[in-house]
């Protein structure tokens, strides 16, 4: 009889969901039905990832023998704007990563500056919603060390991170990239702002100058180009009202493993 691991399953049922939301969407998507039960599926695997291991729990980590001698890249392999072209040429000096909303104080951070931080380098695997992994050597800044020099307001309740790749031409801005975590991810200790990648500077096709990592979750939680970091009690105002790009398309919001 065959045993699955935690991660295993924690996987298939992310996975399991995600599929069911994607693939039936023209069928299903209007069904209220259909989605209450999806969403609950989402609020399973979350309680059931959080009863199984503590808010402080490490996701695995590896040895360098371990990292990948490719690593795809996932999503956008190059933002096509003329602002991330302009950052681009300059090599990024002239970019800076905002920290606002329900912030006590909004802050900008250049490269140098985020450089300059107690860093923290991590080796894990990445698991992607398509059904591929990778192990890869990630190097940057805690988000709870950031979230903690601004000051987080009493209600703060989600950190959204705002993309420089636009996956949909739209007039609203709704096609931009953009994912979010609750705080409890957001101050784990393997939840980065990575700028490096087995021991080299982000290349573009993986995210540069910045992505988040965030080590628990599925691949399209890891959001790379990140410009803004936003603050907020609720999704109430962003575009679809789901939490990021994909979960306004039907994807889950928790995509925990």
């Amino acid at each position: 009889m065959t045993r699955l691991t935690r991660r295993q399953f924690l996987v298939g049922s992310s996975l399991g969901a995600s599929a069911l939301a994607l693939g039936g969407c023209d069928l299903l998507g209007s069904n209220d039905q259909t989605q209450t039960i999806l969403g609950s599926a989402e609020t399973l695997t979350m309680t059931v990832q959080r009863l199984l291991q503590s808010r402080g729990a490490l996701a695995r980590e590896f040895a360098e023998a371990n990292v990948s001698p490719t690593f795809r890249v996932n999503g956008t392999s190059a933002p096509d704007s003329e602002e991330y072209a302009r950052l681009r040429e300059d090599g990024f000096q002239s970019w800076r990563l905002t920290i606002d909303g329900l912030v006590e104080r909004p802050q900008q951070f250049s490269l140098l500056d985020l450089k300059a931080l107690p860093a923290r380098t991590q080796i894990t695997r990445h698991d992607c919603v398509e059904g591929w992994s990778a192990i890869g050597k990630w190097t940057g800044v805690p988000l709870g060390s950031l979230l903690k020099s601004v000051g987080l307001k009493s209600s703060a309740r989600y950190a959204v991170f705002h993309c420089a790749d636009e996956l949909e031409k739209t007039l609203d801005g709704s096609g931009r990239y953009y994912e979010s975590i609750d705080l409890i991810d957001a101050f784990h200790p393997q939840t980065i702002l990575a700028y490096a990648m087995n021991g080299q500077d982000l290349s573009i096709g993986h995210g540069a100058p910045l992505r988040l990592r965030v080590e628990r979750q599925l691949g399209y939680k890891q959001a790379k180009y990140l410009m803004r970091i936003e603050i907020v009690e609720s999704f109430a105002q962003l575009w679809g009202g789901g939490g990021g790009y994909w979960e306004d398309r039907g994807y889950e919001w928790y995509a925990g493993i």
